[in-house]
């Protein structure tokens, strides 16, 4: 993957200002602002989110079935199975971890640029076009779906060691994990739509 392009800088400081006009600094802050906004909740933002969070499910599922299979069996075939499972999916799943807390850096420093350049200056008309309302409900509906799912594969965990002919603790703690990267991706994506909403909606009012 070729790195991405930087971030666009903070307004200059006072003092070494050097717009011509408030007509040049307005324009410089919508290019800015749009840019920025476009690296928190643009499209190839969101597809770049999603495929992390699936490599790191993929991962974890990989792990899983290593986990499944020590229910099954504790001989040290089945041990040294687990293990080459265990590595492979630990290949995907720390790189997915990193990326993902990496994106979540990268949009706290988005943000604070774009309230930088919010504060520069004020225009109506260009403001309104920030707000990205489909892109933030698309945000929003898939962060809830991925919590909802979340929930589900944690409350259906625990009943996999109840009752005859059902998983060991191998399954309950794939579940569990898997759950638990749902919820994380899920918070992540609520909490940036909703909070870029918000940002938008108060530059506008």
């Amino acid at each position: 993957m070729s790195p991405r392009a930087p971030l666009p800088p903070p307004p200059p400081p006072v003092e070494i200002r050097s717009w011509p006009d408030r007509e040049a600094r307005l324009a410089d802050r919508a290019r800015a602002m749009a840019e920025l906004t476009r690296r928190l909740i643009g499209g190839s933002r969101l597809a770049v989110f999603l495929v992390w969070l699936a490599t790191l499910q993929l991962g974890w599922g990989i792990c899983g079935a290593g986990l499944i299979m020590l229910d099954e069996s504790l001989d040290p075939i089945s041990g040294l199975f687990a293990c080459f499972f265990a590595a492979l999916g630990l290949g995907a799943v720390v790189p997915a971890v990193y990326f993902l807390a990496r994106g979540v850096s990268q949009d706290r420093r988005a943000r604070e640029r774009l309230v930088l350049w919010a504060a520069l200056d004020g225009d109506r008309a260009a403001d309104a076009r920030l707000r990205e309302p489909v892109l933030s409900v698309v945000w929003l509906l898939l962060s809830l779906a991925l919590c909802a799912v979340g929930l589900w594969l944690s409350l259906a965990a625990p009943a996999e060691v109840v009752g005859p002919g059902r998983g060991g603790y191998g399954t309950v703690a794939y579940l569990m994990g898997a759950a638990l990267g749902l919820w994380i991706g899920g918070l992540i994506g609520a909490t940036k739509a909703i909070g870029h909403f918000r940002l938008a909606v108060r530059l506008v009012a």
